[in-house]
């Protein structure tokens, strides 16, 4: 078995999807892992005449590449039928396997985490994931295997609305969980397939969005390091994945804000703002926070053959520029560009994109 990890290393937005493509294009039977996070993932895949931004289903799907849904992973049952349907119509028959152990995100769970984040503007997306998480924590459980139990269903949402002591017509939740289980492209798990040759665990948000190394509160209720994946593999070769410059969603922690930059927007951006989340932020690179998310996760600092994966370099033209050390590093061109990044960082392999198509990813020898 052969285990990559996908890793954005600042605040998410950094082409985990495209990376997570590319790897199965250099795959053999392979299945991609979700480990983190959970429906708040918009991974934009584009492959052929067809492209999707990916919530609920892994990022290689557009190839007939299977998911498996982590229990470190909240499930949405009303994403995965709405998703399904999308995908269907697009010509692609996806496949998902979902742990037993999935916590699962209800309308209250939603509901909540919309309230919350008007409160406390920290940056949620709002589709309940920080909730779910939260309310699982207080035993208020439902999972993946509760709604092959229609009683049992019942109940635990009975439970869960007096947890928020609201009122809420479930109808519509309920018909979805009843469509998820009875599905032909889903299929309950109770562990990791072990049919596949190559295991590639796709991210969710960057290393400085996990909720022990980001600052708090703008953080999200997961572990986007590899604490997940070392609990379901021993030794995964590390994919680290950044855009040429920063991005981040709504309120929190960014450097370089106050330099002035001419870093273009991309037309097809798919999340430019996000009614709960707030504005798409960008600024210049800054590799101390590149190396700060590096050097907290201990398997990632200690791992001597890591990757790198540059996205988004045609954004960037005539800004070949990033900070170290709060100094600006100007260089004279995308190669030196590149090449002063993987020396500062330390990493011994780098792949290059300036595109959104895994195809024209490339390798640097």
């Amino acid at each position: 078995m052969k285990a990559r990890a996908i890793i954005g290393i600042g605040f998410g937005d950094c082409g985990k999807g495209i990376a997570t493509d590319y790897l199965c294009s250099q795959s053999s039977n392979p299945i991609v892992i979700r480990y983190s996070g959970g429906q708040q993932a918009g991974h934009t895949v584009y492959f052929n005449d067809n492209s999707h931004v990916f919530s609920n289903f892994g990022s290689g799907t557009l190839r007939g590449i299977p998911t498996y849904w982590s229990k470190y992973c909240t499930l949405d049952p009303v994403g995965v039928v709405n998703e399904l349907g999308i995908l269907l119509q697009k010509g692609i028959n996806p496949k998902l396997y979902i742990d037993a152990k999935c916590p699962v995100t209800t309308d209250f769970d939603k509901l909540h985490d919309k309230k919350y984040q008007k409160k406390t503007n920290h940056g949620s997306c709002g589709v309940g994931v920080g909730s779910t998480i939260k309310r699982e924590e207080m035993k208020y459980s439902l999972t993946f295997f509760d709604l092959f139990y229609p009683s049992i269903l019942r109940e635990r949402l009975s439970k869960i609305a007096n947890f928020y002591n609201v009122k809420y017509d479930t109808t519509r939740f309920v018909n979805a969980c009843s469509e998820l289980i009875k599905s032909l492209h889903i299929e309950l798990t109770h562990n990791l397939p072990d049919s596949f040759d190559d295991y590639i665990y796709e991210g969710s948000q960057g290393l400085l969005l996990d909720m022990d190394y980001g600052f708090f509160p703008h953080v999200t209720r997961s572990n986007t390091g590899t604490k997940n994946i070392l609990k379901m593999c021993e030794q995964p070769d590390i994919f680290l994945i950044t855009r040429a410059y920063q991005t981040r969603h709504g309120n929190g922690f960014m450097t370089n804000e106050n330099i002035p930059h001419n870093i273009k927007l991309n037309p097809n951006e798919t999340n430019i703002k996000n009614e709960y989340q707030g504005e798409f932020r960008r600024s210049l690179l800054d590799t101390d926070l590149l190396l700060y998310a590096i050097n907290k996760d201990d398997y990632i600092r200690n791992d001597k053959n890591k990757s790198l994966i540059i996205t988004c370099l045609d954004h960037i033209e005539n800004e070949h520029r990033f900070t170290h050390k709060e100094n600006i590093i100007y260089c004279d061109n995308e190669s030196d560009f590149v090449m002063k990044l993987q020396d500062i960082l330390q990493i011994k392999y780098v792949y290059i994109s300036k595109s959104p198509y895994s195809e024209n990813i490339r390798h640097l020898a």
